[in-house]
Order: C-alpha cells, then structure tokens, then sequence
C-alpha cells in the first residue's frame, strides 16, 4: 500500500506542477513559484504523515506543532524580528524528525534528501567560510565599480577584510598565546556566533516577508522616498518602488474598478532642489497615472516620519482610521520599513521591488546594522554576558595555571 500512495502523492504533485503555471496566468499577480514551492511543501508533509501513519506513531505532531506556532505568530504580526527565530525553530525540529524518521523507515526519497543535505552541509564545512571570504571580495569588486566608493559600498569588503584578520589572528594566537590568553581573545568569536545567529534570523524573516499577497482592496499604496540624483531626478533604486506601485495600482484597478491612492512620502533633503515626493510624482504620471489618484508627503526625512506623516495624511483623506494599505520599497529595505510602520502604529504591509543581485548583500548588511542599533541596548547586554563569561573563564585558567 506504501508504494501505491507514493506513486498517488508522485502523480498528484507532477498533476499541480503543470496546473498551477497555467492558473496563475490567468491572474493578474501570477508569482507562480510561490505557488509552486507550497504545493510542493504540502504534498511532502502528506508524504510524511502517511509514512509515520503506517508506523503507527504521531511523532509529526512535534514539528506541526512548531509550525502552527509559527504561523500563528507570524500572521498576528508579521513585523516581528523573533518570528524569523520561531521559523528557524520549526526548521532545526522538522530536521530533527526527517533524521529519526529516515533511521526507523529507511525510506528511499528521505534517504535522497539526506544525502543532498549531508552533501551540502559538507561542502559548507570544508569550504563555507572561503567560498564566502571569495563571494565577499568579489561582490566588493563590483559594487565599488558601479556604486563607488562611499563607506555604504564597503561594507562587503570590510565584513571580507575582518573576516580575513580574525582567521589568520585565530590560527596564530592558539599556538602562541597561553590557554587563559586564547580565552580572553575567544571572546570576540563567541561575540562573532551571535551577531550570526541574529543576522540569520533577521535573514530569514526578511526572506518570508517577501512573499506577502496583499489583497486587492487596498485605498492607499504608500511609496517610500529616497534620495535624488543631482537633486531633483529620481534614480533606478526609487523609481522600482514607484514602478511596483504602479503595478499594484494597475492590478487593482483591472481586478475591481475601484483603484487605490498612490501616496508619494519623501521631502527635501539638504542638497535636493525639490522635495522627493515632488519628483515621484512627476514619475508616476509619465508613467500614466493619473494626478488626481496621486497625493504627497512633502515633510519627512526618514522612513519612521514616511510612515508617521502618511498615515496622518491618509486619515485625513479618508476621514478616519479605518481604510487599508500598504507600502513599497525595494525588497533590501521591506522587513526594516515594516518595523517603522509597525512604530508609528500604521497597519501596512510591504512588497518589495526587485534589485540588482550585485546591490543586495551590501543593502541586507546595511539593513542589519541599522536593525542591530534600532535593538542596540539588548545585544550590549548579550556582548557584555558573553564578555564576562569569558573573562572569567580566563581568570579561573590563569590562576589555575599559576597554582600548579
């Protein structure tokens, strides 16, 4: 029976594969890959139930459970930095469960997976942290020659050039330095793991917010500002989050007649000659859009005033509080825009416009120091535990030592 339900789920996944490309082109947001990866996810969680059925146990209410938790926290409030924790949770115990259950069933697809995965999480041992000191030299490389030179632009080759530093330091000073010293000097390692382990969280949030799917029934889209070229021009990076409006506006006003208001949120920066709003709006109408469907927000200066000064002009459009929206930026900046919007007690989510791959890892390093200083006073605490942890540990070494 086991075998025949295998080949039903095989028939039943190939069947949704070719179904659900076809479906999403009839919509107007196809984003079928989406669509794509959950149907291949549930078809693998049936799977797996049906092989723990047939041992007569319930062990994959452990995992569930940690996904129905997830999920339940992640659609209370989505702009939540400790939901990417809660995922990754679910992610360490669903392993976990794939492991015994591979052991009691010696199932041929899970031993395919674990193979794949033993594979990867090889080649990550031996060679991750080189293949990721070349990534980071070269992303550097191109960055700087189609972005320049500005401390933004270097954050990549700076992260390489610590990362180079702290390897050649760590191989010398375990065979110089006495056991106490290393002790002491471990402390920037074990600092180095949880700033990793928090980037990664961060990470995967930012990742699982991007698959967003606001309803079309939204009366405002808020497009966040950022700065302009020579002062009054709108450069690429601004003019995707313009462009993604304006596809969201077009999708709602095709799916229900009834479109939403663009709302332009950005002012007048030092060395701009016009507000940033000012130049967006002249954007979206070359691209088409009517003037009458466009408002702006000429006073902020960053993206918590964006959030806090559309909101107000939102309510005052609408007449109350009770209107939906939401808000562009591109993909780098969404989850930190979601915070601000969440801090100015605006209920909006985001969609992310598409950037150049080359431009990301410097953007998500630059979204996660400024995440880190927005938490600055928690991860002091942490870096100062972990600090005294060691000192002591040093301490005990040394008089031990000293004692002998």
């Amino acid at each position: 029976m086991g075998n025949y339900f295998s080949i039903i789920i095989g028939l039943i996944y190939l069947i949704g594969v070719f179904i659900i490309p076809k479906w999403r082109k009839k919509k107007i947001n196809q984003n079928w890959k989406f669509f794509e990866l959950l149907w291949f996810s549930l078809c693998f969680i049936i799977y797996v139930i049906f092989l723990e059925i047939q041992l007569h146990t319930y062990y994959f209410l452990i995992p569930s459970s940690f996904l129905l938790f997830f999920l339940f926290c992640y659609f209370k409030e989505k702009r939540r930095l400790i939901n990417g924790l809660f995922f990754n949770l679910f992610l360490v115990v669903g392993m976990t469960y794939l492991g015994v259950l591979l052991v009691r069933t010696m199932n041929p697809l899970l031993i395919i997976l674990a193979g794949i995965t033993g594979v990867v999480l090889l080649l990550l041992l031996l060679i991750g942290l080189y293949a990721l000191l070349a990534f980071l030299y070269w992303n550097a490389i191109v960055v700087m020659r189609k972005e320049g030179h500005s401390l933004a632009n270097l954050l990549t080759l700076l992260l390489a050039i610590g990362l180079t530093v702290f390897l050649i330091f760590n191989y010398y000073s375990a065979r110089i330095l006495p056991q106490w010293a290393s002790l002491l000097f471990g402390i920037l390692p074990f600092i180095m793991f949880y700033f990793s382990i928090v980037f990664y969280n961060f990470l995967t949030i930012s990742i699982i917010y991007q698959f967003n799917q606001p309803k079309y029934e939204q009366d405002f889209i808020i497009v966040l500002g950022s700065g302009l070229i020579d002062g009054k021009t709108v450069p690429p990076l601004l003019g995707k989050r313009i462009e993604k409006a304006i596809q969201f506006y077009q999708a709602q006003s095709n799916a229900t007649l009834n479109p939403p208001k663009i709302l332009m949120s950005g002012g007048k920066g030092d060395d701009e000659h016009i507000a940033e709003s000012i130049a967006m709006k002249q954007y979206a109408i070359e691209k088409g859009i009517p003037e009458e469907a466009i408002l702006v927000e000429t006073n902020s200066k960053n993206t918590l005033e964006n959030m806090r000064f559309s909101k107000e002009i939102m309510e005052q459009d609408f007449g109350g509080t009770g209107f939906q929206a939401i808000f562009t930026t591109n993909n780098f900046h969404l989850f930190r825009a979601g915070l601000f919007a969440k801090m100015a007690n605006l209920k909006a989510d985001g969609i992310g416009a598409r950037t150049a791959f080359y431009f990301l890892p410097n953007a998500f390093l630059r979204e996660f120091i400024a995440i880190v200083m927005m938490h600055k006073r928690r991860h002091i605490i942490v870096c100062g535990l972990i600090a005294l942890m060691m000192i002591l540990f040093a301490l005990a070494e040394f008089f031990l030592v000293t004692h002998r």
